[in-house]
């Protein structure tokens, strides 16, 4: 590839295509948008807003013909796969929003037509980038808490009537529910931090009377190493529990609140913005035993570093930042998940 703009094409303008990529592509000179694909006059009218001089289209199948570079996938759940094979047969790269799949077969075929097609294929888990699991990471690994023996990790956004749009009516089989939604991300973190696991179990259900789908879940990983996960992901937790817990031999991190990035993103703030991805004071974590803690500031969030990374990757600097494979062992723990739950 040369030194020109990376040309992107994005698939699918609701809140991921305008806020989770569009916002980083647009404040990055590696790439320009040339093209988005909406069918909603709203959403196409925002999106020549955003993104001037770049084609507005109703289908993805208009992108094959305009050699572009990269495509972006962040369409509604179940159709991530189709949308995303299309792109690679088309001769671009691709990167799918999680989760890659509704099914790990599905994620399996699609793995296996970027290698056919010899394209770069990346799953978006930004919540690598998250600051407080940035620090959470570097915690573990440099011994401050000594011997992890519990991680505990929580989405818990209160939303008591189901949202408006695809995930309204979509139904588990559709992608649809919270253990799709916000699981992708959860095991992603646990397994990066902790390896593969060997037991699965989970609670599931659906609480309220608007939603089609799973709200309320709560999935136990005993990992390989003998750590133990447990992910909460739930709509209806009137009062939420910590983000991050985790716990070893010498003491504990704990941190509560949300990492400031999808907030900071949707309300415009530029990526570049010296306080993008900062959270105040009064959100750090601590790390300690019982009172005796201390305030461990929380890690810059780094969201843009995913399409950095990319770029490198594109140009045959570097891997693709998140292989496809670790979304693909993120699905089967889902799959095995939603078999044992209770």
């Amino acid at each position: 590839m040369t030194g020109e703009p990376i040309r992107v094409g994005i698939v699918g303008f609701g809140l991921a295509g305008r806020v989770f990529h569009g916002a980083l592509l647009a404040d990055d000179p590696e790439y320009r948008v040339e093209a988005v694909v909406t069918r909603d006059d709203d959403r196409a009218a925002d999106a020549r807003r955003r993104h001037p001089g770049a084609a507005v289209v109703p289908s993805s199948a208009d992108l094959a013909s305009m050699g572009l570079d990269l495509v972006v996938v962040a369409t509604p759940n179940a159709t991530h796969a189709d949308v995303a094979v299309e792109a690679l047969r088309a001769g671009s790269a691709v990167v799918v929003d999680k989760p890659v799949a509704t099914t790990a077969r599905e994620a399996r075929e699609l793995i296996a037509e970027a290698e056919s097609a010899d394209r770069l294929l990346t799953v978006y888990q930004n919540r690598r980038y998250d600051g407080d699991y940035l620090t959470a990471s570097r915690l573990v690994a440099d011994g401050s808490l000594g011997e992890v023996h519990t991680f505990e990790s929580r989405f818990e956004p209160w939303k008591t009537a189901n949202r408006a749009g695809w995930k309204s009516s979509a139904t588990a089989s559709d992608g649809g529910g919270i253990l799709f939604d916000l699981g992708p991300h959860l095991v992603d973190q646990a397994l990066r931090l902790f390896g593969p696991v060997d037991d699965v179990r989970a609670e599931i259900a659906t609480r309220r009377p608007s939603a089609v789908a799973d709200d309320d879940v709560m999935v136990s990983l005993r990992h390989a190493g003998g750590v133990r996960s447990r992910l909460w992901m739930s709509h209806v937790a009137a009062q939420p529990g910590p983000r991050l817990r985790v716990l070893g031999s010498e003491g504990a991190y704990v941190v509560s609140g949300l990492d400031p990035q999808e907030a900071q993103l949707a309300s415009g703030l530029s990526p570049s913005d010296p306080e993008y991805g900062l959270v105040g004071a009064d959100g750090h974590g601590t790390v300690g035993v019982g009172d005796d803690r201390r305030v461990v500031p929380t890690e810059r969030g780094r969201y843009p570093l995913f399409y950095r990374r990319l770029a490198a990757a594109l140009r045959g600097e570097a891997e693709v930042p998140v292989d496809p494979r670790d979304a693909l062992a993120a699905l089967e723990v889902i799959e095995e998940a939603r078999r044992t739950a209770r």
